[in-house]
């Protein structure tokens, strides 16, 4: 049966039990919201939903122009976080922000929050209306391993001191990624993880989980592999999983324990145990050297070129 032959006959009984016609509107935009704007059946060869029935988000799965008209509605607005130290600034920051721009939750309020260890090396860059810059200068730290985890803590802070008082949702980005696609209202969720382009299609046995049991972040087994480049949800959550994290990553220094994945690692063990709302699928970060396209047939975000040896020397 057709989702929408579901929304009639929801607008039927609403309407026979005496909802006056705006507050018939709203109900039905949160259920659509909810379930209704995503057609599970449109994508059969892929997985769709979890086992606990959140969405797996692909292309030709949702009506973007819905799910746009649902957050304009309730004046969604969105503050994105990326981190650009040392060497990452001058490789992926320019690109970056520059595509986000093209991109990322278009028609919504977004504030880019920038950390960085040289403010003054952060790029003009042209932003639409409702659209703003807030550049936060970190420490810098000699080892990227110690970059990669204190994320947590730095994310946590600048929640609970100014974007919970600004925006209802949160996402964090690794800087080196560039926007091809749309990357819209439909990613906006409760909590939300991304699927890992590289083990999506993998048997879980083969999954990179910390494996360690002195470690917080050992699994043993889990549902999905997620990647670290990409999650977010409503502040509260995100707040929630960082602080989880940041906790995690503190106890195992104390033990002398650094997790296989390090902060990636402590993410996947808080999604296993605090399910998320929403997964997007590896459209939403694609590295373009998998051969197996398949499924994918969109790239909203690609892995930039990665210079290892470069840019975490020195």
């Amino acid at each position: 049966v057709p989702d929408v032959y579901y929304i009639t006959y929801i607008q039927v009984i609403i309407f026979f039990c005496g909802f006056s016609k705006v507050r018939l509107n709203k109900l039905i935009l949160t259920v659509c919201q909810h379930f209704f704007f995503i057609s599970f059946r449109a994508r059969p060869l892929v997985q769709t939903f979890t086992s606990w029935k959140a969405p797996i988000i692909w292309e030709e799965m949702f009506d973007s122009i819905l799910y746009d008209q649902g957050h304009t509605d309730k004046n969604s607005s969105v503050a994105l976080t990326v981190f650009a130290v040392g060497r990452y600034l001058d490789a992926y920051l320019k690109t970056f922000l520059t595509s986000a721009e093209q991109h990322f939750m278009l028609g919504l309020p977004v504030t880019y929050y920038v950390f960085t260890d040289s403010p003054e090396k952060v790029p003009n860059i042209t932003l639409a209306s409702r659209r703003n810059i807030n550049i936060v200068q970190v420490e810098k730290h000699t080892r990227w391993q110690d970059i990669s985890m204190m994320r947590m803590r730095t994310i946590s802070e600048t929640i609970e001191s100014e974007i919970r008082h600004k925006f209802h949702y949160v996402f964090c980005f690794d800087v080196d990624q560039e926007f091809k696609g749309r990357f819209g209202s439909e990613a906006l969720g409760d909590s939300v993880a991304l699927l890992h382009a590289h083990y999506y299609k993998l048997p879980k046995a083969q999954f990179t989980y910390d494996r360690n049991p002195k470690s917080k972040a050992f699994m043993e087994t889990g549902d999905f592999y997620y990647h670290a480049a990409i999650f977010g949800g409503l502040w509260q959550n995100v707040k929630h999983l960082v602080d989880a994290c940041y906790l995690g990553i503190i106890e195992d220094k104390l033990n002398n324990v650094e997790a296989l994945w390090h902060d990636e690692s402590h993410l996947n063990k808080y999604f296993w145990i605090h399910k998320p709302s929403k997964l997007l699928s590896p459209e939403y970060c694609w590295d373009q050297s998998i051969w197996d396209k398949r499924d994918i047939l969109i790239t909203r975000l690609v892995w930039a070129p990665k210079h290892y040896e470069t840019l975490r020397s020195g």
